[in-house]
């Protein structure tokens, strides 16, 4: 696929974004030049399907890889990165982006300089100014917040990231890469360096992404974490039971000795024995249910390859040029 002489791989998944995506490579082609490699994962465009003739002249080498159906933008991703990181030589390195130009090939650069093996595996793009609308700004603000609560752990970037080969390789063992990039990063124990990037505009069209969507790759970062979530909600259970408890003994204690009751009172005893009953057995699922996602299978390659329908590799067509787009 690619050689030892293109020092940089980006992987980028494209859904029916044919004009962005080649002006991306126009981009791109003008700023690093054949020292870049380019894999468009196309995610089963059926109307915009990515073909060779839409590859323009100055990008640079680049490969198309079709998937048989739409497996959805993180997916897409997983299959890329799975395809190319057993390749990946030690002096090269790879960056994940989208192709509509919200993550800027200026900031691809500025990721690659903060990358040191020594000090950090994973540099990721932490989002310093927004263009979205006021509601998804208030939406990401409650994603983090609920995610926090949730796992015990901050994320404030996507998928924008650059990274070393080990990190690639060490990312496509882990099963769950295909549910959430950013989610697994933070799960992988790598060293994650953040560096402050403006968001840019998109080159054409609108985003793909509807609010429904927008709340499902939420919910898929805890997915990430599910054991630590069906810990926190056990013992969250365990407290609801706990306190029911001491309200159950609270009330018996007072009917024994006598002090008059409203008649609601044993309405109230029997919820909070209801209470007590349903919080344990959230517990004892949480529990059992954590057991079982410890004896997931680890994903790999194999698992993506189903997925790929072609590979069809691009050789670079432009002269070299160098300099910044």
């Amino acid at each position: 696929m690619f050689e030892a002489r293109h020092q940089l791989i980006i992987v980028t998944p494209v859904y029916e974004d044919t004009e962005a995506c080649a002006e991306l490579l126009q981009h791109l082609g003008a700023r690093f030049g054949e020292t870049l490699y380019v894999v468009l994962v196309d995610d089963g465009s059926v109307r915009q399907p990515l073909r060779a003739q839409d590859i323009p002249e100055q990008a640079p080498d680049c490969c198309i890889v079709s998937l048989r159906r739409n497996v959805g933008h993180q997916r897409a991703i997983a299959t890329g990165l799975s395809l190319v990181a057993a390749q990946l030589q030690a002096h090269q390195r790879l960056i994940l982006m989208d192709c509509d130009g919200e993550d800027s090939p200026e900031a691809c650069t500025l990721l690659l300089q903060r990358l040191d093996p020594s000090t950090s595996d994973i540099v990721v793009a932490q989002r310093r100014k927004r263009s979205e609308s006021l509601r998804f700004r208030v939406f990401y603000m409650a994603y983090k917040g609920l995610f926090r609560a949730a796992t015990g752990r901050s994320i404030d970037f996507g998928n924008f990231m650059a990274m070393t080969p080990a990190a690639a390789r060490r990312l496509t063992a882990m099963s769950e890469l295909p549910i959430h990039v950013a989610g697994t990063a933070l799960a992988s124990k790598l060293r994650i360096e953040r560096a402050p990037v403006d968001r840019s505009t998109r080159y054409q069209g609108r985003s793909k992404m509807n609010f429904q969507s927008l709340v499902l790759h939420g919910l898929k970062a805890i997915m990430v974490f599910a054991e630590d979530f069906l810990v926190r909600i056990g013992l969250a259970c365990l407290i609801v039971a706990f306190v029911a408890a001491l309200c159950i003994l609270a009330a018996i204690g007072i009917k024994l000795t006598g002090v008059p009751t409203p008649g609601w009172f044993s309405v109230t005893l029997g919820i909070l024995v209801l209470i007590s009953l349903q919080a344990g057995t959230l517990t004892l699922l949480a529990l059992m249910l954590n057991g079982v996602l410890k004896n997931t299978p680890v994903a790999g390659a194999a698992v993506h390859a189903e997925n790929i329908d072609s590979v069809q590799p691009i050789p670079r067509r432009g002269a070299p040029s160098a300099g910044n787009s």
